[in-house]
């Protein structure tokens, strides 16, 4: 492993040196918060007072809900931003000079992956902090220590399972077009699939199936839950069970499979599940592209 920490600190190094590459990693936070501010909070919270009527702390759970996903969102896109050194590398013909090195593919993958997974969760936290004084500067209050930990954990889950899919999907890209192409594709769609543009139980139900299928979903669930505790019970206080749930639904907070509500835990251990198998089969792609 020592190995791997050595390429991943040189990897790390190469992409924070490009400062072109940092902002267009970030550039989907930024539309999100963009879009956020200009009218997707002030139709969040019009939904929710048709919902809850014009109680105290609408505001405060329609923030807590878009900066928990804002945290998921940031976990796949600056993982893929920082895979655009493995392109460079392989445009450069480094990547040619590490596979016929005496060096094992598994550490190979692991020094991408680890410095995708340490500049990922370092602004993750950065985004955290900001996440929260928005938060308080909008009225709501900060999170407890527990919660706090919670929401590093959940960072460090997701940024995970993000670089092990990141990494097996980039491994069949080979050239900076083709690079730029993925990124936008998946700037354009990962605001779906956590549910911040459109709401998961507004899609058609079809849709909401396949999006089940992505292991960001089940992060942002997770995140919401954790970030949206304390105002979802000062805005439904006395409401009835249903409206809570429905409300959870609807804005995939929580998620249902075959009739029956997602344990945290099923959630959990599909994010890490995905994470785990997508970095093997990484590892064999790379044995690979070693035999040909």
């Amino acid at each position: 492993m020592d190995i791997a920490f050595k390429l991943a600190g040189r990897n790390i190094r190469v992409f924070l040196r490009d400062k072109v590459s940092v902002f267009f990693s970030l550039l989907s936070m930024f539309i999100i918060i963009g879009l956020y501010a200009l009218f997707l909070g002030d139709i969040n919270v019009s939904n929710i007072k048709d919902m809850a009527g014009d109680v105290p702390g609408v505001r405060f759970m329609v923030d807590s809900w878009i900066m928990a996903g804002i945290l998921v969102v940031n976990s796949v896109t600056v993982v893929l931003g920082m895979f655009g050194t493995m392109i460079e590398d392989e445009q450069k013909k480094r990547l040619n000079g590490f596979l016929i090195a005496p060096v094992k593919r598994f550490s190979i993958v692991s020094g991408y992956v680890l410095a995708a997974w340490g500049v990922g969760m370092i602004i993750n936290i950065l985004a955290f902090a900001l996440a929260e004084a928005y938060i308080l500067i909008g009225g709501g209050t900060l999170l407890s220590l527990l919660s706090i930990l919670k929401v590093i954990g959940l960072c460090m889950l997701n940024v995970f399972s993000a670089s092990g899919i990141m990494f097996f999907i980039i491994s069949f890209i080979h050239t900076n077009n083709a690079f730029a192409t993925l990124s936008t594709i998946v700037g354009t769609i990962i605001g779906f699939l956590t549910g911040i543009y459109i709401p998961m139980g507004v899609l058609p139900e079809a849709v909401q199936n396949i999006v089940k299928f992505v292991p960001a979903t089940y992060g942002a669930a997770l995140m919401r839950q954790v970030f949206m505790e304390d105002p979802v019970a000062k805005v439904f206080a006395g409401a009835p069970a249903q409206v809570v749930e429905h409300y959870y639904s609807t804005f995939g907070v929580k998620i249902s499979a075959f009739g029956q509500e997602m344990p945290a835990l099923a959630m959990l251990a599909i994010i890490a599940g995905a994470g785990i198998v997508f970095f093997l089969l990484s590892v064999l792609v790379m044995k690979k592209r070693k035999q040909k």
